[in-house]
């Protein structure tokens, strides 16, 4: 098990000597990764709850919070072998080729130990501080993530899209890490987890539990392209992982894939119907395979085919 925690970021005590002491001693001890998030001010009068915490006022931290990416430019050259994350920056705030470049030189100033969080965010008043509508901001991080993908590639890159655009070009230095640092995408709804199975490398959960706020929604679970598992649960309690193993069939199978996943017992809880389906990358949907788990019972299954 690798373990990692935040960095202070938020409040009084988020000061560069405190960062440094925390991240040297986390390193001492063997921890594998330090955090940060992103604020940029404290609305008093803000125009939406913090979803962690409805009704009530906003975090007392929120109102001092240290830019995340100099945060973490300033712990690089304190340390050398713990990982250094963002979860999550709200990447629609700039411009892809922006956060591109401050990334990709982040990811060489700590030696290839950046893990890349990124989010829509929720508040309202920073999106409109930052020149960004509120509206279609799932479809933007879409293709913010798909931007991103294109400027890390082998040059010349090039983008064009709804929202955003990169003209042929050379786009240098590359990150540290090949072909990119691990990019997560974290959030709360059921799309960001399918985005994060499509377009990320991972997950990231938050405070709120990822189950409370899909339940009974459809979990996505990432696998070998060209496909990927939906499992939904009529009644799915606390799943914390989701293993997809994705394994290339014999020549005389009818599919080229056979996609297997297992629930661990000791993380369902009243799991009630579990379906799979398997979803190709051009979108088209398996007929449902439906199990029925009565009991906290390890369940292994094979979803259909192709």
């Amino acid at each position: 098990m690798q373990l990692g925690f935040c960095l202070p970021f938020a409040g009084s005590w988020a000061t560069p000597d405190n960062q440094v002491t925390v991240a040297r001693r986390a390193e001492e001890l063997g921890y594998s990764s330090l955090w940060v998030a992103q604020r940029l001010f404290y609305p008093l009068e803000p125009r939406n709850d913090y979803p962690s915490a409805p009704g009530q006022p906003w975090p007392a931290p929120f109102q001092q919070v240290v830019d995340p990416i100099v945060t973490l430019a300033h712990v690089a050259g304190a340390t050398r072998r713990i990982r250094l994350g963002t979860a999550t920056l709200i990447a629609v705030y700039v411009a892809p080729v922006v956060l591109a470049k401050q990334l990709a030189t982040l990811d060489i100033v700590s030696e290839g130990r950046l893990d890349v969080g990124l989010g829509l965010g929720w508040s309202q008043d920073e999106y409109e501080a930052c020149g960004v509508p509120f509206a279609e901001r799932g479809a933007r991080l879409d293709e913010y993530l798909r931007c991103l993908h294109a400027l890390w590639s082998d040059d010349p890159v090039e983008f064009s899209g709804r929202f955003y655009s990169v003209p042929r070009s050379l786009f240098q230095p590359k990150p540290h890490q090949r072909p990119r640092p691990p990019l997560l995408v974290g959030g709360y709804a059921p799309a960001t987890v399918r985005r994060a199975a499509t377009l990320g490398d991972g997950y990231l959960g938050g405070n709120v539990p990822l189950i409370s706020k899909l339940d009974p929604a459809t979990i996505v679970a990432g696998s070998a392209t060209p496909v990927s598992v939906k499992i939904t649960g009529t009644q799915l309690g606390t799943v914390a992982s989701v293993r997809v193993n994705t394994v290339d069939r014999p020549p005389d199978s009818k599919s080229d894939k056979e996609i297997t996943f297992t629930l661990n017992a000791d993380d369902i809880k009243q799991a009630g119907q579990i379906e799979i389906k398997v979803v190709t990358a051009d979108g088209i949907v398996s007929e449902a395979t439906v199990i029925n788990v009565s009991e906290p019972t390890a369940t292994d299954a094979t979803a259909p085919k192709r």
